[in-house]
């Protein structure tokens, strides 16, 4: 996929609206176009900021009941003068309709915060997951390979807008095999590829919204294990599909 094929698909990518080979030629092209990523992130920030900003308005009965005549009218329908009873009747729906959709964005504020957090991590493993899966079946692992840290690490500089903590433990059984450039929740993150025996394991670093350290959170998904934690100001997804154990141990090393 060339850029002047990517650009039209941002917004359909963002809206979900992709099929899933065409969202990976998407996200393979994007992971390796430095035209493309900030178009992408200019246009989720702007998404965002219309979420978070615009003001939705519902239109009064009196604006309704003028419409509702003009389409009739237009159809050639007439319409009786109601009476004063069913003006009150009408009147009351109104209200009670109303304050049953206050009552319900009442309960959206107050449930929104709630839930809409998970909901983002959901996605966000969804995403890791899908990119592990790429990675391995396109042969991809790695844009820079090497074992010595000290080669890793200044790779990334210039590419993203943060320096990855990068390690090696191949003294523990984790040796480093080398990191690439990765596209999830709407940015460019650094990816650190790590072996155990046979298995590959990749872990996924981008700055977190908070500093709060959090303790790693494992889940699993369609038989990858996965985990998630916050340390120093950075988020870390790591996913394998060796033993839990062992990526939880990955993950202690990488929290020293």
């Amino acid at each position: 996929m060339r850029c002047e094929e990517s650009r039209p698909l941002i917004d359909f990518y963002l809206d979900g609206e992709l099929d899933a080979l065409r969202a990976a030629e998407f996200e393979l092209h994007v992971r390796n176009c430095e035209a493309c990523t900030p178009q992408i992130e200019r246009a989720s920030k702007l998404r965002a900021a219309i979420r978070e900003s615009a003001r939705y308005f519902v239109a009064p009965p009196a604006l309704k009941l003028k419409i509702r005549e003009a389409l009739r009218a237009e159809a050639g329908i007439k319409e009786s003068k109601p009476s004063r009873a069913e003006t009150v009747a009408a009147w009351w729906r109104w209200t009670t309709a109303a304050a049953s959709l206050a009552a319900v964005a009442l309960l959206a504020v107050i449930v929104t915060p709630i839930f809409h957090p998970r909901n983002a991590q959901n996605e966000i493993a969804g995403e890791v997951l899908s990119s592990h899966v790429r990675s391995l079946m396109a042969s991809h692992l790695t844009d820079v390979t090497s074992t010595d840290r000290h080669t890793v690490k200044p790779w990334f500089d210039g590419k993203i807008d943060f320096a990855p903590n990068v390690q090696d433990f191949a003294a523990q059984g984790y040796p480093l095999i080398g990191g690439r450039l990765d596209y999830i929740d709407h940015r460019t993150v650094a990816a650190l590829v790590y072996q155990r025996r046979l298995h590959f394991i990749n872990v996924f670093i981008w700055p977190a919204q908070s500093s709060t350290s959090t303790e790693a959170k494992p889940e699993t998904r369609e038989g990858y294990n996965i985990l998630h934690w916050q340390k120093s100001g950075m988020e870390y997804w790591a996913i394998t599909d060796a033993a839990a154990e062992d990526l939880q141990a990955l993950a202690k090393l990488m929290q020293q």
